[in-house]
């Protein structure tokens, strides 16, 4: 890291809101240097030290990225002067500094300091102004303690002024005596970060504020697998190894996180389950929903639904299997039900025949699913509008960035049928907002394929909810007579069958090619994209509609590896192409990439279509294309699913990641032109059967796969799946068996 020192000359840009600014530095050798971080409360005519980098940018040349900054005061009358002049301190301009500095020379800024009632005997300075004066100096004081405290901890400028505006002129004196309360207040801070400060502090290592907030931090990362709970058994383990504690201090805080409300713990079959606040919730809210709407009263519909579908049979020249017409009756007859089938067996058709009959008798019909992707697949396989839930819900952000929706209990979706596509990618929040928004007699039918992998998010809810046997479930296995001309769909069912696909017939759209070595097997991934997939179809574009799909993040053949090389094959640099360096990536105008983590708060416009629409809210998985890098405003651009742009700033520039190569969990709900899949050795938990029939599902006309035929046998044979933890099915089945004996 450098360091450079000087006084500011002139402020080229500043954002209020967070504090960044593109501005020019004077050394005492008169050499000007451009500037750019986040540094509140800045003005020209300011002494700084400045920390960081040296960087070069493609437009604007040479400029110094500030990663900490201090104050430096001025120690002559003159240096004194300007740096009052300049504005930095609200109630003094020019004619006011040359007066104080005039009666007090070099002992202006001390008397501003410790004893700014003196002021009062210059002219034009009442008491009004002295308020303002010494409110505005206080604020930049306090704020400069306070990022002076932080930045060695590795809390960014941003991040600091955060903490000064949540906890004022006590920040420092709050977070010494319990620093783990940045975790609960500040987005952005994690335990780590916290436990870093306490350290450095002395706290001791069996501080019950250390405790508590290592069991909420182990229990969140537990949950971010895809669990809604942890074990007992699983939290000491983990609480020994990240706290170095006993078991005895780890049950001690177990409990004291349980009676301050922070956890709930439910002994289930002898065995303790710990939940935090907010999935113990949601799992008791999908339970009593879900029953509550399979025993309601629906309006019976006067109409004659064998005779209904034998019309939409005629008109769309087409004869339903008899698992389908049982899913349309069951669809007409009951509350609620699931309808679940891979690919090819004709959930879109009945989708469309469900709508026909609801539409034709005067039922007012909503569509969604999880993603933006999955709804405008919906849309264009339908032709009438789908959403996303998160749309259809109308989602807005909460003061803590905490999505809320304005379709609740209270003020339901305004419809009396509503179908959910690609159910398996809903999680147990999402899921049990979906259900509060569902008014009593509102039918809801939900389809998905129950043999995809599960949601990102935490929970297993599309099995749970067909294990526990509380809806009607139609499972549909007949492949038709269409579907069955494509060896995607033939092979898709093969593998789920745990059978070896079909591999490489003429003019077909499956094929695998064999390499051993994963070097190799990188190499054809990267010609494939960029050449030899481009020439066999002119129509395929090299980033818009070819996928590589990988098991893992890590290795040669994972994420992390592959993006690096393709954006150099399909992104290159270029004189006019800005890039911004964020995490361990470059990114580049022109970039694909995906959002990794749900932004409640980011806004979006639309940039198509009639009128303008905004709104809230970017999604885990959703992808995109980088169209602006603006340095003045240190701002990014990203179109999304070429309608949506939004505008990110540094703070959440974390949340971006590459997505030339996607893992194929990150891939759920969406589809793709031709899926490339790398086949290699992986962990046993990862390599699974259920992966690989995810990957191939994606693809619409063409899937290749990359490597070892051993490593596609390994994965077909391997049907175990990880196991997630939840008792949403346990709940349901609890309350079934109760109602009966009762």
């Amino acid at each position: 890291m450098e360091e450079i020192q000087g006084i500011v000359d002139s402020i080229i840009f500043k954002n209020d809101e967070n504090g960044y600014v593109v501005a020019r530095l004077k050394d005492n050798k008169s050499y000007y240097t451009t500037f750019v971080g986040c540094i509140p409360y800045i003005s020209e005519g300011q002494g700084l030290k400045l920390k960081g980098q040296w960087a070069v940018h493609p437009q604007f040349g040479e400029q110094f990225k500030v990663e900490s900054c201090e104050e430096v005061v001025p120690d002559s009358v003159s240096g004194i002067e300007r740096y009052l002049a300049s504005g930095v301190i609200a109630g003094i301009g020019p004619v006011t500094a040359k007066k104080i500095v005039e009666k007090f020379g070099e002992e202006s800024l001390n008397i501003l300091e410790n004893d700014i009632e003196k002021l009062r005997g210059i002219e034009g300075v009442g008491e009004k102004k002295i308020a303002i004066i010494y409110e505005s100096y206080g604020k930049q004081k306090e704020l400069r303690t306070v990022m002076m405290f932080f930045q060695s901890y590795g809390v960014t400028p941003n991040q600091c002024v955060k903490i000064y505006k949540r906890f004022k002129a006590d920040s420092v004196k709050i977070i010494k005596e319990n620093p783990y309360i940045l975790t609960e207040e500040i987005s952005g801070i994690g335990f780590k970060t916290a436990d870093k400060i306490a350290r450095s502090l002395g706290i001791d290592l069996n501080s019950s504020f250390r405790i508590e907030s290592g069991i909420n931090y182990i229990i969140n990362q537990f949950c971010a697998l895809g669990n809604t709970y942890i074990p007992v058994e699983r939290l000491l383990n983990d609480g020994r190894d990240i706290l170095g504690v006993s078991d005895e201090n780890i049950k001690e805080g177990i409990m004291q996180s349980a009676f301050h409300g922070k956890i709930k713990v439910e002994t289930v079959n002898n065995k303790e389950c710990i939940f935090t606040i907010p999935y113990y919730y949601c799992e008791l809210g999908v339970t009593k929903k879900i029953l509550t709407l399979s025993i309601a009263k629906y309006d019976e519909l006067e109409l004659n639904v064998d005779e209904e579908i034998m019309k939409f049979e005629q008109e769309r020249g087409i004869s339903f299997a008899s698992s389908q017409i049982e899913a349309i009756k069951g669809a007409v007859a009951n509350g609620v039900e699931i309808i679940t089938g891979g690919p090819g067996t004709g959930k879109t058709t009945i989708i469309n025949c469900i709508t026909y009959i609801f539409e034709k008798h005067g039922l007012r019909v909503f569509m969604g699913a999880p993603t933006g992707r999955a709804a405008k697949r919906m849309t264009e396989a339908t032709g009438k509008e789908a959403k996303t839930i998160h749309r259809l819900l109308e989602m807005g952000a909460g003061e803590d960035e905490d999505m809320m929706f304005s379709r609740t209990e209270e003020t339901p979706l305004e419809c009396d049928a509503v179908i959910i596509d690609e159910a398996s990618m809903i999680d147990i929040m999402l899921m049990n907002n979906l259900l509060k928004s569902i008014a009593l007699g509102t039918r809801l039918i939900i389809v998905g394929d129950v043999d995809q992998l599960p949601s990102v998010g935490p929970g297993n809810v599309l099995r749970d909810l067909i294990d526990s046997n509380c809806v009607k479930v139609i499972r549909l296995k007949d492949i038709f007579r269409q579907s069955s001309q494509s060896m995607i769909t033939v092979n898709a069912h093969k593998i789920n069958n745990g059978e070896m696909p079909l591999l490489n017939g003429r003019d077909k759209d499956f094929y695998f090619i064999n390499s051993e070595e994963s070097s190799s097997t990188s190499d054809i991934l990267m010609a494939l994209i960029s050449e030899r997939l481009p020439k066999f179809n002119k129509e395929w574009d090299k980033q818009r509609h070819i996928q590589i799909l990988t098991p893992m993040r890590k290795g040669i053949l994972g994420v992390e590896n592959l993006n690096k090389g393709l954006q150099e094959v399909l992104n290159p640099p270029g004189k006019w192409k800005n890039e911004k360096k964020s995490r361990d990536n470059v990114l580049r105008v022109g970039d694909k990439v995906m959002q990794i983590k749900n932004n409640y708060s980011l806004k979006w416009k639309r940039i198509k279509g009639d009128g303008e629409e905004e709104g809230v809210g970017v999604f885990n998985g959703d992808v995109g294309y980088i169209d602006e890098i603006n340095e003045e405003e240190n701002t990014l651009s990203i179109i999304f699913d070429e309608e949506r742009k939004v505008v990110y700033e540094d703070t959440y520039l974390d949340e971006i990641d590459l997505a030339y190569a996607v893992t194929i969990h990150k891939s759920q709900g969406s589809e793709f032109p031709v899926v490339i899949i790398p086949m290699f050795m992986g962990p046993p938990m990862l390599m699974n059967r259920n992966l690989l029939y995810t990957g191939i599902t994606r693809a619409k006309k063409l899937v290749v796969l990359v490597g070892s035929i051993k490593a596609m046998k390994f994965m077909i044979d391997n049907n175990r799946s990880f196991e997630r933890y939840s008792l949403l099915k346990w709940r349901i089945t609890n309350v079934l068996e109760n109602a009966i004996e009762d």
